[in-house]
């Protein structure tokens, strides 16, 4: 079968690599064109457009691309029709995916989307859209298929494939942290996120943490999409290495870690690693989302966990004096990191069994062959 994916963001094309890997495995005549990163395209995937050129985040930033974000949609609707898939499958990213849903669904291809908008959270207009546009719904989260149930919709829930990804990974050793400096010394990973913005706005403020902490060693878990000399312009003389690839080797030895809001709170969890989590955004998008959106937590551990299991600092209550408060509890009250990894492990059992991504692809094929 012709598969065509739609991934706009590191996270995306990590688990849509993965759901192609195990679509190779049922389907032997299998062909992938994606819009996507590099992971897809090791999995061979005809790459189209790379997510580079589509990772817009906020408000602001989508007004000011605006012009550069239709001609991609027009792009991507010609590429769709040119290749005339068996099926289109669509990994997060809704502001995008969903118009390109409408598109498909209009002209005759399935549509598969995997990973659900948030629309648990905001612009929950969006559930009509996955209705009307969406074939079949894939979540990755335990509380949405409660969610949709609400809206009579019948989503698809096989388990996050971050266990599959993360249990699978054997720790190697990172030169960084065999040097002397970091010996015998408590090591903390920062990790600022994938975007510019949120690395530009978030980072400078992580890194303020370390002159307070010199019994402790730091590194930066970098974005693959952001080059060397980006972060160097951010860093400075501060003497925090900047490590790229390596992020589920620096979490497998980390003893505390600094996080930007997203899956990667996931991720640090999963390894079992205190962490507090901390977002900024412009002032246009926080307050947008301070109007529209309908959730109390922003990290998907408490999300999941329905409770404050990790610290969330948001906006003003995001300093390098909070951070470090936050942080000296997370290296030093053995009572709290007990709690932590309690509730690490409820979170582990809600997330399903490893051998997500193998049962997801066997439901998306059962479906394909039976029509």
């Amino acid at each position: 079968m012709k598969y065509y994916l739609i991934a706009g963001e590191a996270s995306g094309d990590l688990y849509a690599s993965h759901l192609m890997k195990e679509l190779k495995n049922l389907d032997p005549e299998a062909s992938f064109r994606a819009w996507g990163g590099d992971r897809m395209h090791e999995q061979g995937a005809e790459l189209s457009t790379h997510y580079r050129q589509m990772n817009f985040m906020g408000f602001f930033e989508v007004l000011i691309n605006l012009r550069k974000i239709l001609h991609l949609m027009r792009l991507c609707r010609a590429d769709l029709l040119s290749n005339k898939p068996d099926v289109l499958i669509l990994v997060d990213f809704p502001g995008f995916n969903l118009r390109i849903a409408r598109f498909a669904k209009r002209n005759g291809i399935k549509v598969f989307y995997y990973i659900s908008p948030t629309v648990w959270a905001w612009h929950q207009s969006r559930v009509k859209q996955i209705r009307k546009f969406v074939d079949r719904l894939f979540v990755i989260l335990p509380f949405e298929k409660e969610f949709f149930a609400r809206f009579n919709i019948d989503v698809d829930f096989a388990g996050h494939p971050l266990t599959d990804i993360i249990y699978s990974h054997t720790p190697a050793d990172i030169a960084e942290l065999s040097n002397p400096d970091a010996s015998n010394k408590p090591f903390v990973i920062l990790l600022p996120g994938s975007r510019k913005q949120e690395i530009t706005l978030l980072l400078p403020i992580m890194l303020g943490v370390v002159k307070n902490f010199p019994q402790c060693y730091f590194a930066i878990a970098a974005a693959p999409s952001q080059p060397v000399e980006f972060y160097k312009k951010i860093i400075g003389h501060i003497p925090v290495p900047i490590i790229y690839g390596r992020t589920y080797d620096l979490l497998a030895k980390a003893n505390a870690a600094i996080v930007t809001s997203g899956t990667a709170t996931l991720e640090t969890a999963l390894f079992r690693v205190p962490q507090v989590v901390c977002y900024r955004g412009r002032f246009i998008n926080m307050l947008l989302a301070w109007f529209f959106v309908r959730v109390e937590h922003i990290s998907l551990v408490n999300l999941i966990l329905k409770k404050p299991a990790v610290a969330e600092l948001i906006q003003y209550k995001c300093s390098s004096e909070t951070i470090g408060r936050e942080l000296y509890t997370l290296l030093y009250n053995t009572a709290f990191q007990k709690l932590v990894l309690q509730d690490y492990e409820q979170l582990s059992v809600l997330l399903g069994q490893p051998g997500a991504s193998a049962r997801l692809a066997q439901l998306m094929y059962t479906r394909l062959k039976n029509g």
